[in-house]
């Protein structure tokens, strides 16, 4: 797989999507969980994609239970949670593993492409982000640490490309 359109995963309703319906667009893929420090970045990943979704922009969310237990709902309780709490509108996945033998292929895809800390691939925790061009290529790679509204100007810039 050479870019974010080759693959293909199930949406939080357990659908198939071909993440090439997000050709030409910019994507901020983020590994998400409900009952974590970092939980309230929903309302920063929402306010982008509505600000700049009608330019191109999307933001799609895979919930990850793999740090601390921190997503342990199931595919309606994630939803109810993100709508209730957030009014998320932007794209949700089917929970996934980012890290170890049973990873998600576009996650192990999305950490060779952009490694983090002293080349290790390994996600550290909940709300790691990838920035992805029109063309599907992984251009940088996010901490939890860094906020949606931190990442705008680097969206802008890819979005006037």
């Amino acid at each position: 797989m050479s870019t974010l359109h080759d693959f293909t995963v199930n949406d939080i309703d357990g659908k198939p999507r071909a993440l090439s319906e997000w050709r030409d667009q910019v994507v901020l893929i983020v590994n998400v969980a409900s009952k974590c420090g970092f939980t309230p970045q929903y309302e920063g990943l929402e306010a982008l994609y509505r600000a700049h979704h009608a330019k191109g922009f999307s933001v799609l969310g895979f919930p990850c239970d793999q740090f601390g237990h921190q997503e342990p709902g199931n595919a309606d309780e994630i939803k109810n949670f993100c709508t209730l709490n957030y009014e998320v509108s932007f794209p949700l996945f089917a929970k996934i593993e980012v890290n170890g033998a049973k990873a998600d292929p576009l996650y192990r895809w999305l950490k060779s492409e952009r490694p983090g800390l002293l080349g290790l691939e390994a996600i550290k925790w909940n709300f790691t982000k990838f920035l992805v061009d029109r063309a599907g290529q992984v251009v940088s790679r996010h901490a939890p640490t860094d906020t949606p509204a931190s990442l705008e100007k680097d969206i802008l810039a890819l979005l006037a490309r």
